[in-house]
């Protein structure tokens, strides 16, 4: 009778150990729930208050894209929302920081520090500041990937289009009091009133165009110099 002594796991070879799969995240679980806990507050308020349609700004959209980002881990998701919204956040930002001192910028962030709004309503609406620092954050962590350029600018076209062709447009009537107009400013800065510079179509194709070229572009630039080398396809 032969007895076949069981190997020991450190009599087996190297190659056998390393191919066992190991379940390793790259993002902390604390962040995961947390900014899932924010949304699962921010998207039901928001619905209420401003309506489905409120979703398709394009920080909305990065919204849910980090979202996506922080729990499937791959770069596409957080470098498409960082690609979009991080030169507009920033103008946010410096604008924020500019009436904490009586100077703003651009008057932007004006209803930030307006007490007859809510401070629940003000407090998801800080968003803005911090969802472009937490961006470039998860990108440095996972990696660049440098599809988002182009996916992010077919996501934004097409959110451009609908915002266009129909939702509300600067002055047309609302179905209800906080419904937002000239979604994206496809019909000019103004949501009272329609830019008068060139005729509607013209801007719209100056956005679908210039907003590329001028934001995303730079943005997707810098990005791949900051990530270094760190560009992912996954």
């Amino acid at each position: 009778m032969s007895i076949t002594a069981t190997p020991h796991k450190d009599d087996l070879p190297a190659t056998s150990l390393s191919s066992v799969p190991t379940s390793q995240t790259k993002l902390p679980l604390a962040l995961k729930v947390g900014y899932t806990a924010f949304m699962a507050v921010l998207v039901p308020y928001y619905w209420v208050e401003y309506g489905p349609t409120n979703f398709l700004y394009f920080c909305d959209i990065a919204l849910f894209l980090t979202l996506i980002a922080v729990w499937t881990e791959r770069p596409l998701f957080a470098s498409m929302a960082a690609v979009g919204i991080t030169i507009p956040q920033f103008l946010w930002q410096v604008d924020f920081l500019g009436n904490l001192i009586n100077l703003p910028v651009t008057g932007m962030t004006d209803y930030m520090f307006n007490e007859e709004i809510s401070l629940l309503a003000r407090g998801l609406s800080f968003f803005h500041f911090w969802l472009p620092i937490l961006l470039i954050g998860i990108v440095l962590k996972l990696g660049y990937d440098h599809r988002a350029l182009w996916s992010w600018t077919l996501v934004a076209w097409a959110a451009m289009l609908v915002s266009y062709f129909y939702l509300p447009a600067p002055g047309d009537a609302l179905e209800f009091v906080n419904q937002p107009r000239n979604v994206n400013y496809v019909y000019g800065m103004s949501p009272d009133a329609p830019q008068h510079f060139m005729p509607a179509w013209a801007w719209l194709s100056t956005m679908l165009v210039g907003l590329p070229a001028v934001v995303y572009l730079p943005t997707h630039s810098l990005l791949r110099w900051v990530a270094g080398n760190e560009n992912r396809n996954a």
